[in-house]
């Protein structure tokens, strides 16, 4: 995933309409909530391009305020956005919630959304074939069975013109079952350039149980699975990676925890951003655990935080997917 130069990347999935509530307890006790934007594919865009890397998301939304919401928020950060309209379907909304108990709690309504009505016939001609890597991730193949299509028919393409795969497994209890998201995850890691996986993420995959597995194993069977590289994101005990059989760690970079959701897509973009400039691995490593602890100190998924806030160590880092137990999704 190198090269002299920085080529365009090419992300799709549903992006949707994100209501935050402003303050802490549950939707029907609060008085107010911030009208916001949140969608994976979308955040690891809006890294990237932050990153200097030109990014192009393709999603589907409806032709309603919510849809011209999406599509103002992404393309304002130098996205460039195909926004295919869907007269017959809604954009769909997710609800976040910070509960008294510490959890933040994700709610969705996008079932039957316009999202999840993505086609393959909504990629332009020529866009998978013309970028540099292509980026996917397994909310897209839990959102239907036309969903799932246009991933596999995305990798295809892909494949015939030597494009790499990057797979982010971003498991989503609430859409798909532990069996089914199983052989779905497996079929595109095994077609994958790199993938990316929370620790529980990787057990997943790999049919562990909860308590079976190190780090190392993790990586370097996940590594396996895919086609040599893989890295298991740790949370507050950092990341670690398995590329072409080396086996590195990183610690999580300290900050004060404001938002944990949108952490795993910043560390995402922060390693590709790198692998696509000629990074080492550990540069890589460094640059994804720095963008995914920034991410946590913003009150959104995706939108641009203070790099001073690495510099705050007060509180010892949450980062990523090791709030797994505090974010209900």
């Amino acid at each position: 995933m190198t090269g002299e130069g920085v080529s365009r990347v090419l992300t799709f999935g549903e992006t949707m309409l994100l209501l935050t509530g402003r303050d802490t307890g549950a939707v029907p006790d609060l008085e107010h909530m911030r009208v916001d934007t949140g969608g994976a594919e979308s955040n690891v865009a809006i890294g990237l391009v932050r990153a200097g890397v030109p990014t192009t998301w393709v999603g589907r939304v409806g032709t309603d305020p919510a849809g011209d919401r999406v599509t103002r928020d992404v393309r304002s950060e130098g996205v460039d956005v195909v926004a295919v309209p869907d007269p017959d379907r809604s954009t769909g909304i997710m609800m976040k919630e910070r509960l008294a108990d510490g959890r933040t709690r994700v709610t969705y309504h996008r079932r039957g959304s316009a999202g999840s009505a993505l086609s393959w016939s909504d990629l332009p001609a020529s866009i998978v074939e013309q970028a540099a890597l292509l980026h996917v991730t397994g909310i897209t193949l839990a959102l239907s069975d036309e969903a799932r299509a246009t991933v596999e028919s995305a990798i295809d393409r892909a494949d015939a013109a030597g494009v790499p795969v990057s797979f982010d497994v971003n498991h989503r209890p609430k859409l798909i079952d532990a069996d089914t998201a199983r052989e779905r995850y497996q079929d595109v890691a095994r077609r994958s350039s790199i993938v990316f996986a929370g620790d529980d993420e990787a057990r997943l995959v790999l049919g562990l149980a909860d308590d079976e597995g190190d780090d190392e194993t993790l990586a370097h069977d996940l590594a396996a699975l895919a086609r040599g590289r893989a890295v298991v994101k740790l949370g507050s005990r950092g990341a670690v990676a398995s590329v072409d059989g080396e086996f590195l760690r990183r610690q999580a970079t300290p900050v004060r925890v404001v938002d944990p959701v949108g952490a795993g897509d910043a560390f995402v973009a922060g390693w590709l951003a790198a692998a696509l400039s000629g990074a080492t691995t550990a540069e890589a490593l460094d640059r994804a655990a720095d963008a995914g602890a920034l991410a946590c100190t913003v009150e959104s998924d995706w939108r641009r935080p203070d790099p001073a806030a690495l510099h705050d160590t007060t509180t010892p880092s949450d980062v990523d997917h090791a709030v797994h137990d505090r974010v209900d999704r």
